[in-house]
């Protein structure tokens, strides 16, 4: 049975039950620069920084957290008409289309708050599902950083740089 997903914006008060999910996507060292062994506090101001930036989850009633975005402006000032935005999804619900749902949210929610554009930082070159899903929802590869991610089997290997308008 698929999991009945209820996207809500989350508070800095929803980081206890968010950070199981937060450190299994970064402890598998293959898609995320944080560092596994962050501590508490700073994993929790990366993920849920304020104002402007938006946090979301997608829950299911019994089974909890299932995934997360961060939408935040790219840059300050001048460039801040560019969103940024970066997702995790539970290892055990991946290939159900909670990615999808959430990545469309995110379109929308970005739209709406006046974006102009989404540019994604560090698409890792590897990561063969997020990289179709960001280009079935229209976002392009504008470049490539090479050897600027050390995966924690692959060793160093390239990012991408996606965009896409609103």
């Amino acid at each position: 049975m698929e999991p009945a997903v209820k996207l809500r914006r989350a508070s800095y008060a929803d980081w206890p039950v968010l950070s199981p999910l937060w450190r299994a996507v970064v402890a598998a060292g293959d898609t995320y620069f944080y560092a596994p062994d962050t501590p508490e506090s700073v994993a929790a101001a990366f993920w849920m920084p304020g104002d402007p930036a938006e946090t979301w989850l997608a829950e299911d009633l019994n089974m909890g957290v299932l995934g997360t975005y961060l939408l935040k402006p790219n840059q300050i000032g001048l460039g801040d008409h560019v969103a940024n935005a970066g997702f995790m999804v539970d290892p055990v619900v991946r290939g159900r289309g909670i990615g999808r749902q959430l990545g469309e949210h995110c379109l929308a929610r970005a739209a709406e708050l006046g974006y102009r554009a989404i540019q994604f930082n560090a698409v890792v070159a590897n990561n063969a599902i997020a990289l179709a899903l960001w280009r079935s929802l229209g976002f392009v590869i504008v470049g490539t950083v090479p050897k600027a991610f050390r995966h924690h089997q692959l060793g160093e290997i390239d990012i991408h740089i996606m965009h896409r308008f609103l």
